[in-house]
């Protein structure tokens, strides 16, 4: 497993602002889109292309474009939702699968409630988004099925990580081809499995709290 951690100032910037816990929720929605964006545009450094010819208004040339099979960019919900669209936003001709998992707040185990994706990911490479990598076990869960479905190649988009979180990645994912790419690893979970100094919840965050 590789991590990839974005050193830039924009970056930074934004995300100072997401931890802020005045930040009301419009504004933190639109923050996690633009920091999604700038994240995807590191994260799709390795995205597969094809050599295509065209003519320009000048003369033919040869250029490239995205490979076959599409790229999938998979929302982990809830809060996954929230970095869809600038996700998207650099990937549009991606195709889009969707990924229900909640974790259980006294166990800390994910568990899978909701599955929209196609049976068969054999040669894919895979966008996985969810905000927050804390204790591993979603996205441990989310990408071996996955690679159960045959993707090959999967990256992981997360506005945070804890160590720990990565810890148990590179030891429950050992020999997967996985990539992390993040705003920031943190400095420790608490008792809660919360990041810290993290940001809090992102769905509730972005969203709102119901119920």
């Amino acid at each position: 497993m590789r991590i990839h951690v974005v050193d830039h100032p924009l970056v930074a910037h934004k995300l100072t602002t997401l931890r802020d816990e005045r930040t009301d929720s419009p504004t933190f929605r639109r923050l996690a889109d633009e920091l999604v964006t700038l994240l995807a545009y590191e994260a799709t450094r390795d995205v597969r292309v094809e050599q295509v010819g065209i003519t320009t208004p000048v003369t033919a040339t040869t250029g490239v474009q995205l490979s076959r099979p599409r790229p999938l960019v998979v929302p982990i919900i809830r809060a996954g939702l929230g970095m869809l669209e600038g996700m998207v936003r650099l990937l549009p001709t991606a195709e889009v699968g969707f990924l229900g998992m909640i974790r259980d707040e006294h166990t800390l185990q994910a568990s899978t409630y909701a599955n929209r994706m196609p049976d068969d990911l054999s040669g894919r490479q895979v966008y996985v988004l969810d905000p927050m990598l804390a204790t591993g076990g979603t996205l441990v869960a989310a990408i071996k099925e996955l690679i159960r479905r045959g993707a090959d190649d999967v990256t992981a988009l997360c506005l945070l990580a804890a160590p720990e979180g990565v810890a148990v990645m590179e030891r429950d994912l050992a020999g997967t081809p996985v990539t992390v790419v993040t705003a920031s690893v943190d400095e420790r979970l608490n008792e809660q499995g919360f990041i810290v100094p993290g940001l809090g919840d992102a769905g509730d965050r972005m969203y709102g709290t119901a119920g």
